[in-house]
């Protein structure tokens, strides 16, 4: 019988690599509003209100439902000045009056993408922070829409509390 030790070639390692999870584009957009969390909570949730800053230059927006709690759905339509209507629309996900409104986005030509939307309110003194987070959007074309749109938003947003 043989003492000695059998030696065997030692398995090549092989380098595994976990898929990285697919990210999505998003945007984030932050504003100071000359007012308080629940007076801009309130043009979030207050269809009037909504309808006065809600939409980019050229738009106006013509309806909003609003059922402004978890599960409560949404819907907002919008006419631009060339003629030409949007309609966007979704479900509440998390509602924390006065701090917090997360919902899903979609829009009616393409309701197969649907995204995600974060809005939260800070209040800093006399203003509000509002930190808007858009995301699992599409693609970088869309973002670029949205990122119009939104700006275009924030500031009527910011002239409703000037």
């Amino acid at each position: 019988m043989d003492a000695r030790a059998k030696i065997t070639p030692k398995a090549k390692a092989t380098p595994t690599r976990a898929n990285p999870p697919r990210t999505t584009p998003s945007l984030t957009m932050k504003r100071r509003l000359n007012a308080s969390p629940a007076e801009v909570y309130r043009a979030w949730t207050d269809p009037k209100l909504l309808t006065r800053w809600f939409g980019p230059e050229n738009v106006e927006t013509l309806e909003a439902e609003l059922d402004v709690r978890v599960g409560g759905v949404y819907r907002i339509v919008m006419l631009e000045n060339t003629g030409e209507r949007h309609q966007v629309s979704g479900a509440y996900q998390e509602v924390v009056e006065n701090e917090r409104l997360v919902f899903s986005w979609s829009w009616i030509t393409t309701p197969e993408r649907v995204s995600r939307v974060t809005v939260t309110l800070k209040p800093d003194g006399d203003i509000t922070i509002l930190t808007l987070l858009h995301e699992q959007l599409f693609d970088e074309q869309a973002v670029k829409g949205h990122t119009h749109g939104w700006t275009g938003s924030m500031v009527k947003l910011e002239a409703l509390f000037a």
